[in-house]
């Protein structure tokens, strides 16, 4: 591990003072930092230690929505009785990722902030376009599996591998940050997160020096929900599809439906063409399939991963059966 300089922020507003310095990362579980760090595929020259700072509380906000604190642990929110009530998918995508003891550690914000986990990311002997602009990418033609069928671009084809942004995706969680110079933003988890297009390096619209405060989530929506995770084996292992889905029926119709996709793209992934295409219509498979085709109608394999579109498909089918039934 190379050299770094390490600080202490105890307040928000210091922590970002100290952020904007060149080359500077925030830490707090550091359950992905550090493997980064380890293997030199980060090397920042300092840290600002965030892990002290107020930002612990889940809290219900005007409306019956929920604000939480960025530093809220996994494994605290999953738990936490409003979550697990009001927001069930929440609660079933955190309990579905990583082990307990690294629940217990990885941070809300930390968790949107994860890099992805593409072998040719980790390996620093192969072109990875998102660890080093320019140099190309290994991935399209080698082994692909759990990479992405959807969103890709011909520099990067890396998926985003949260669990727990796929379910605030779905839940339309807004994100607070504050910045450098004091300015407070207020981001649409659909709008955080970018395409690689040509610069897969930069994965989101945070500023430099830009900190994370907290996740608030509007008022639970109606219906049933439900978190699906396919994965290799049946614990700590990244989704190689996932569906966060919440569905409401009325009078034998679905009157409203949300479906957030993990696994599929290099953000948590969303059509509301999939959605509308429900809504308004009785459940059928026959529905079910055309809702699929629709989702997937610009999925592209690349050898490896060419099964994740069927998979896909079959995986979504049975969330929306179990969501209707």
């Amino acid at each position: 591990m190379k050299l770094f300089d390490y600080a202490k922020a105890d307040s928000a507003e210091a922590a970002v003072r100290e952020g904007a310095e060149r080359d500077t990362r925030f830490i707090a579980g550091g359950t992905n930092l550090l493997d980064l760090m380890k293997l030199q595929i980060e090397t920042p020259a300092r840290l600002v230690d965030i892990s002290r700072l107020p930002l612990t509380d889940i809290e219900e906000i005007d409306g019956d929505g929920v604000r939480i604190g960025a530093l809220v642990p996994n494994s605290d929110l999953a738990a936490d009785p409003i979550i697990r009530e009001r927001y069930e998918v929440l609660s079933r995508a955190l309990l579905a990722g990583a082990s307990g003891q690294l629940r217990n550690k990885a941070s809300t914000g930390g968790n949107l902030l994860q890099r992805t986990r593409c072998y040719y990311f980790y390996e620093t002997a192969a072109r990875c376009n998102k660890r080093v602009p320019g140099s190309g990418c290994d991935a399209q033609e080698g082994f692909n599996r759990i990479l992405a069928v959807l969103g890709t671009s011909e520099k990067c084809i890396a998926t985003h591998p949260s669990d727990m942004a796929v379910a605030m995706r779905a839940l339309d969680a807004t994100i607070v940050t504050l910045g450098s110079d004091g300015e407070r933003r207020r981001i649409l988890i659909g709008d955080f997160y970018r395409l690689p297009g040509d610069t897969p390096d930069v994965e989101n619209v945070l500023r430099a020096g830009e900190l994370i405060t907290h996740v608030e989530l509007p008022p639970a929506p109606a219906g049933r929900q439900t978190y699906r995770k396919v994965r290799d084996r049946a614990s700590y292992a990244f989704a190689l599809v996932s569906v966060a889905g919440i569905v409401s029926v009325e009078d034998g119709k679905i009157a409203s439906a949300r479906l957030a996709f993990g696994g599929l793209g290099p953000m948590p992934w969303r059509d509301t063409a999939v959605e509308n295409l429900l809504i308004g219509q009785a459940p059928t498979d026959t529905l079910f399939g055309e809702a699929a085709d629709l989702l997937l109608r610009d999925a592209k394999g690349f050898g490896s991963n060419d099964f994740k579109i069927p998979l896909t498909r079959r995986t979504l089918i049975a969330t929306l059966r179990e969501l209707t039934a």
